[in-house]
């Protein structure tokens, strides 16, 4: 079994206090940060982004259609290789590549925010939505670097706590720009919330300059792959110079991680899971704002309930789900995370009956996040064992692309769903979205106990 397929197969801790232990490593505390820095555009282009659309009086149908602007997260593997193996002028020799890469994106998302805070949707809703594009675009590609740097930077025993400590940062960023940029479009404008968020892009980029770049990794897999089209090449003398040099990256960079990946059975399988896990949460989030807004919830009562409150929930969340799989597996981590997160939208079921009710409000959040936290950490660690170490930037990238790609596509139908039948219909149909996912779960878990999901094909 190579270093890649290992890292795929869950490493349990003896006991759930060597499990908790693995939070206060430098270099899980760090993936917090870094959490927190791929968190906080999220919202921007999301939920809070929706409440200044519906605050404007943007139809919901034009709301649900938002969520195409996030399209660059679902395709950031077409471009993954190019971060991954390219070299930066001055900037990789004086920082490294991860570090570089991820100095440049942060600099240009801070800069694409700043672009996005200076529209206004209700003038003019088409730059809105062309900066929101920008800023998606700058995000997915931070993202393709932090991710990369945290699945290199920890052990293979390390990915379920890394997994839930980004879960948390994650949040915490989107606690920023959710009830953060809430409160400051209350008392300052939109535009000036939007700016702050811009500045918080510092918390990423100091984090970053703090700490040390990854060891580069190699695996015997992708040594061979490559020593291969070498090989090749050399037998091709009249394929030499610049042409042999371009050919022999493009493999190493486009072609390899691909190709490594589709030697895993099941490959097919693992990619619909992927694609479909959150299906049913996706619907149901990307309705939520104008949902709350619908009910005459306040801005600021959105963000004190949904944002602050809610933060709590998914760090309970989050945290049980990175001890669950350090304890049970990540495969079993997932069925529970899976089934907590349908029943979970049963929550705004309760609250379009109960109406505009913070306490309601507050139960609803609870359970919807701490399901939730529970469901991500699961599948970050799931995504993080799938990787090789050799191609850990393009293999992390077209595995979330997945995720993202399904989310995007069956999310963009939510507000048009959610203009023809009633709040109460919405949410109960949008729980069938979490079937598929959980009937693929059953095949991969009876792959794993026949090994055949952690073996090449033959």
């Amino acid at each position: 079994m190579s270093w890649s397929q290992r890292r795929s197969v869950s490493v349990k801790p003896s006991s759930w206090r060597e499990a908790a232990s693995l939070y206060l490593d430098r270099r899980v505390l760090a993936i917090l940060f870094l959490g927190f820095s791929e968190g906080l555009p999220l919202a921007l282009t999301g939920a809070t982004l929706s409440v200044w659309l519906r605050e404007g009086g943007v139809s919901k149908t034009a709301i649900g259609l938002f969520a195409l602007v996030t399209m660059p997260y679902a395709l950031k593997f077409a471009w993954a290789p190019l971060i991954d193996r390219l070299r930066l002028p001055v900037v990789t020799r004086l920082f490294g590549r991860r570090r570089g890469w991820a100095l440049v994106t942060q600099v240009a998302l801070a800069a694409a925010l700043v672009g996005l805070g200076s529209t206004n949707p209700v003038e003019d809703l088409w730059w809105t939505a062309v900066l929101a594009v920008v800023v998606s675009f700058c995000s997915a590609s931070q993202d393709i670097v932090i991710d990369a740097y945290r699945v290199e930077i920890l052990e293979e025993n390390e990915q379920a706590a890394g997994a839930a400590v980004l879960v948390l940062g994650y949040r915490f960023g989107l606690l920023a720009a959710g009830a953060g940029a809430l409160y400051l479009a209350e008392f300052f404008g939109w535009h000036v919330a939007y700016y702050s968020m811009a500045a918080l892009m510092g918390v990423g980029m100091i984090t970053i300059l703090l700490n040390r770049e990854p060891k580069v990794a190699a695996s015997a897999d992708s040594a061979a792959r490559e020593k291969r089209v070498a090989d090749w090449l050399a037998a091709r003398p009249h394929l030499s110079g610049w042409q042999a040099d371009l050919l022999s990256w493009l493999y190493g960079a486009v072609v390899a991680p691909f190709a490594q990946f589709m030697t895993r059975r099941g490959w097919v399988v693992i990619l619909l899971f992927i694609a479909t896990y959150k299906l049913g949460d996706v619907l149901a989030g990307q309705m939520a704002s104008p949902f709350y807004v619908d009910l005459g919830f306040e801005k600021s009562e959105i963000a004190t309930v949904s944002k602050v409150f809610g933060l709590w929930a998914t760090i309970i969340g989050g945290l049980v789900g990175g001890l669950l799989v350090g304890r049970v597996g990540v495969l079993r981590g997932l069925l529970v995370g899976g089934l907590m997160q349908m029943v979970s939208n049963l929550g705004f079921v309760f609250l379009a009956w109960a109406g505009h009710d913070v306490s309601a409000l507050a139960v609803t959040v609870a359970v919807e996040n701490v399901c939730g936290g529970i469901a991500t950490a699961a599948f970050v660690a799931y995504l993080s064992g799938l990787c090789n170490v050799a191609y850990t930037a393009t293999q992390y990238a077209l595995l979330s692309s997945f995720y993202k790609l399904g989310g995007d596509l069956f999310g963009a139908s939510s507000g048009w769903l959610a203009d023809r039948m009633d709040w109460s219909s919405f949410f109960l149909l949008s729980m069938a979205g979490a079937i598929p996912a959980l009937l693929l779960l059953t095949r991969l878990m009876g792959l794993e106990r026949s090994g055949a999901a952690l073996k090449p094909a033959e």
